[in-house]
Order: structure tokens, then sequence, then C-alpha cells
């Protein structure tokens, strides 16, 4: 009795003393990621999140949460002397947010299945959070594959605050504008680090001398309102915005699963073959965790849009030979006008109306020879070279046979 007593007590200290320095991921493949790591996760994502940067935390506790948010202030009067002070009450309003669940699948090699609890997640904090902030960011603001009531740009289309236009001096004022006239206060911009060359160029020019410039590169403000980069945002496209009405909560902490036989549908390998974790001695690490985003009013935000550049689907899928790439484009060709692409790293989409007459004509049916990897762009342009539609995909190439 004695010795199952001590037993019974070594077993209940262990248990009250874990910690993720006496446990390897592969004795524990699951559960709850340590607070200690949960929360410098979520700082850093916190950090790098432009919605989180700029719009209100609201805490959360569980999957809704029910708030009121301030949408009129109480007034002032002239009095005269004697007379009664007139009142009036500040307007309140009730609004729900609701958290969906967000997770990422991060494949890795199998070393890491022999690593401390702490080290596994102290080298993959970085890559979790930046699959995080990403997919968050994209969905919040630019509404792709969006699980939430709302985005900036559904809001704007809603609220018709968009200017078809250049990015010039004279159009991100009106761009501004739009808000101010219905008595909102812009107090940042979202935008891409391929609109500062153009930005920089948003003059007011008098007599044909520079008078005031818009744009400051060394602080990275427009009118004197700080500017936040989203690598995913097209070329030509701007939004400003009185981000005081947009939202987010985070009610939970992280949960993982750690899988070694999966097999990734999402996820290919460079021959177009989804990767197969048992096959190919990997691993792959599921995170899923909680986050609530709305906006209040959709008249607070704008869009300045360089002119409604039409998209198209591209896909690439391995072609006949190796080396080659065969792709297909939606929607069809319009009569009159022809294809035209480029192939590389990083590419841009070219914003409607340039000029891509340097590019390699395309007769939208046969193989391009491409590196898996690379990026390609079509364009659709017209009989002057200029593009009307465009879209770009990640090369799936055909590999030699045997190899």
């Amino acid at each position: 009795m004695n010795k199952n007593r001590k037993l019974g007590c070594r077993l209940q200290l262990f248990a009250q003393t874990w910690n993720p320095d006496n446990v390897t991921v592969f004795e524990h493949k699951d559960g709850t990621i340590p607070e200690k790591y949960t929360k410098l996760i979520l700082k850093e994502i916190m950090q790098n999140s432009k919605v989180m940067q700029l719009a209100k935390y609201e805490e959360m506790d569980s999957k809704e949460k029910k708030f009121e948010y301030f949408a009129k202030g109480p007034g002032a009067y002239w009095v005269g002397e004697g007379e009664k002070i007139k009142t009036s009450k500040a307007q309140w309003l009730q609004v729900k947010m609701v958290a969906k669940k967000l997770g990422v699948i991060i494949p890795c090699s199998r070393e890491f299945l022999h690593y401390k609890m702490s080290d596994f997640f102290e080298v993959m904090k970085p890559k979790i959070a930046e699959a995080f902030y990403k997919k968050f960011d994209k969905a919040a603001i630019l509404n792709v594959e969006n699980p939430f009531l709302h985005a900036v740009d559904k809001s704007v289309t809603e609220a018709g605050n968009v200017i078809n236009g250049a990015l010039n001096y004279d159009n991100i004022l009106g761009l501004e504008d739009l808000l101010t006239d219905e008595d909102y206060d812009v107090n940042a911009f979202i935008s891409t680090k391929k609109n500062r060359s153009t930005l920089r160029n948003a003059h007011k020019i008098e007599n044909g001398v520079i008078v005031e410039s818009l744009y400051d590169r060394s602080a990275n403000t427009l009118d004197g309102n700080p500017v936040v980069d989203l690598k995913d945002m097209d070329k030509g496209t701007l939004y400003a915005g009185d981000f005081d009405y947009m939202y987010y909560g985070i009610p939970y902490g992280m949960n993982y699963k750690i899988s070694e036989e999966a097999q990734l549908s999402t996820l290919t390998n460079e021959d177009g073959t989804p990767v197969n974790l048992y096959e190919q001695e990997l691993v792959a690490l599921r995170v899923t965790m909680d986050v609530g985003f709305m906006i209040v009013k959709d008249g607070a935000f704008a869009k300045l849009t360089s002119g409604g550049l039409g998209k198209l689907t591209v896909t690439s899928v391995p072609g006949t030979k190796a080396g080659d790439t065969k792709i297909t484009v939606t929607p069809a060709l319009t009569s009159g006008n022809s294809y035209k692409y480029k192939v590389g790293e990083e590419l841009d989409v070219p914003v409607r109306g340039q000029n891509v007459k340097g590019w390699t004509a395309w007769n939208g049916t046969s193989d391009i020879t491409a590196k898996s990897g690379d990026e390609i762009v079509i364009v659709e342009c017209d009989d002057s070279g200029q593009t009307v539609n465009a879209g770009k995909a990640a090369v799936t190439s055909a590999v030699a046979t045997g190899a």
C-alpha cells in the first residue's frame, strides 16, 4: 500500500510539473499548444496582420460576442442667460461578432518528431503565424475565401464608395472626400508596396512646379495618415478607411495535431501530384484557432482602383513534353483581343491599360515552356497591346520520364 501511495504521488507530481521540455513531439502528437508559445504566436500574428494593426480589439470568451459601439455622441448647445440647457443622448448600437475557425497545415521533416515540444514550437512559431495572418488578412480585406459576413472590399461595394481611376493627387483626395463628406475620419490607408513608385508621383502641380506631395516615403504615410502594405493586393488599388468601425477578437487558444500518413490534396509536388506524407517520409503539423471579425459601418471605407481590371482564372498542369505546362484560362477570350504571357518569380499582375506589347504572344492552346515553381501571368490585351483582363498561377510543368 505504501509503495502504491508513493508511486501515485510521483505520478501526480509529474503531471503537475509537466512542461514542453520534458516531452518530444513524437510522444505528444496532438493537443493544445503550450500557453507560452500560444502567446508568442498570437503576438507575432497581431504584429504582422494588417487588420489587427488597424482594427479595434474586442475581448471574446466564446464563439459569439455581443457588444455596443459608440455610433453618435451627445450634442452641445448655446444657452442664453437663465435658459434651460437642452439634453441629448449618446447613441450606442449593439452588434454581434462571430468567430470562425481558421486552420493551417505545414509539412516538415520527420526529424521534427524527435524535437522537444518547446524546441519544435520555437522553430514553427513564425511559420504558423505567417500562415494565419496572411489568410486572415486576405479574407477580411480582399474578401478572398472569406467565412465572415464582412470584408473591406465587400463594404466599399455595398456603400458604393469606389472610384475608378489612376493613383494620382486628385483621385486620392477624392477617395478621402467620399468618407469625410459623410463625417468619417480617414485614419489609415491599405496599399501595396507595388504602388509606391506611383504614389511618389502623387503631386499637386501649379505652373509646372510641385507645390504639394501626398506621399511621404520615409514615414510611409499618405496625406499624413499611415499606410499599411498588403502584398496580395493588386497594383493600382488603394483603400481608405475610418478603422474605428472595424473589430476583431480571438476567443480561444490554439490546438494542434501531427500526422505522418495523410495525403495533402491542397499541396502538390513539382509534377502536380498531391504530397503524400507516408510515401515521402514527411510529417504535417495542423494548427487551428478561432478568430472573430466584423465591420459595423460599410460607409466608413472606400476604394480607389485603376480601372476595374478584369480577372482571369489561370490553371497550370503538366504539359505533353518535359519542361512544358498546359495552361487553361477562363473566361474565354473576347473577340478582337489576344493573349500575352510572362514567366518568372514573384510577378506583378499589370493594371488595366498597361502596355504589354513586349510580352510573349500565346494562341491560347499551345503548351508553354516554363519551370515548376515559377509564376505565369496571362494577359488579355486589345489590338493596341493594352491590358484588359489578367490573372496568374504557379507553374506546374511535366517532368522527364524516370526523373
